[in-house]
């Protein structure tokens, strides 16, 4: 009779482990996410990168600068400087001295639109490289305020935001390359190839006479070429 008893409760303790999970499966924490997938940057000859551009109609109708907030903090919030300054400290060719609020002192710069050495900080604008009013036309218009945000502090690629004299900035405006160019002539095949990262970095159109005028400019830069990391 004992062994019976013994079997049955044996049997039943095997049903029982049979329909509960076990203690292993029970404390298991849950599976972490799958990494994201690393960034690639890109690199294509000048006129493979014009060609990748999609084309479309410009449209500015809703278009407010102020739609793009900027400038932010920064990539480094607790450095006390916004995007404006951290870019200056960037591309300084002689550092400044950094003083309370992030007021920079001194330094030299380079503005490669106009082959000139710029000092002080103040004299100098950071253009974006694509203008905001050309990133709504080519399809900004349709994004969430967060990317509108991103995209006008973007420091991700060194070609999207650039120091260069208040002069120069100010004569190109919103205007695309069709209608603007630097005024250096050894500035135009680093700018056609910057204009093209930076629409093909932020997934941006072109409209027909902008990609001609691309076109033209990467006939004229063989061997010249675009290297851009599409934002995420």
């Amino acid at each position: 009779m004992m062994i019976m008893k013994r079997s049955a409760v044996a049997a039943a303790a095997l049903a029982l482990t049979l329909t509960l999970p076990t203690a292993a499966h029970a404390a298991a924490p849950p599976a972490a996410p799958a990494p994201a997938a690393a960034v690639v940057p890109q690199v294509l000859p000048i006129g493979v990168a014009v060609s990748a551009l999609p084309l479309a109609v410009e449209d500015r109708t809703g278009y407010q600068r102020t739609s793009f907030r900027h400038w932010n903090s920064g990539e480094i919030p607790a450095d006390g400087c916004n995007t404006r300054q951290e870019v200056l400290l960037a591309e300084a060719i002689a550092y400044p001295e950094i003083g309370p609020g992030c007021t920079l002192t001194g330094g030299v710069w380079w503005s490669y639109y106009d082959e000139r050495e710029v000092t002080p900080a103040g004299a100098l604008d950071i253009d974006h490289m694509v203008p905001l009013a050309e990133a709504w036309d080519s399809g900004a218009s349709s994004w969430t305020a967060q990317r509108r945000e991103a995209y006008a502090n973007d420091q991700g690629q060194p070609a999207s935001l650039v120091a260069v004299t208040a002069r120069s900035n100010r004569s190109k405006a919103d205007q695309d390359p069709a209608e603007w160019l630097p005024p250096a002539p050894d500035a135009l095949c680093r700018y056609g190839a910057e204009w093209t990262a930076t629409k093909l970095r932020w997934g941006l159109a072109v409209d027909e006479a902008e990609r001609d005028r691309l076109f033209d400019i990467a006939a004229g830069c063989g061997g010249t070429d675009v290297e851009f990391t599409p934002a995420p």
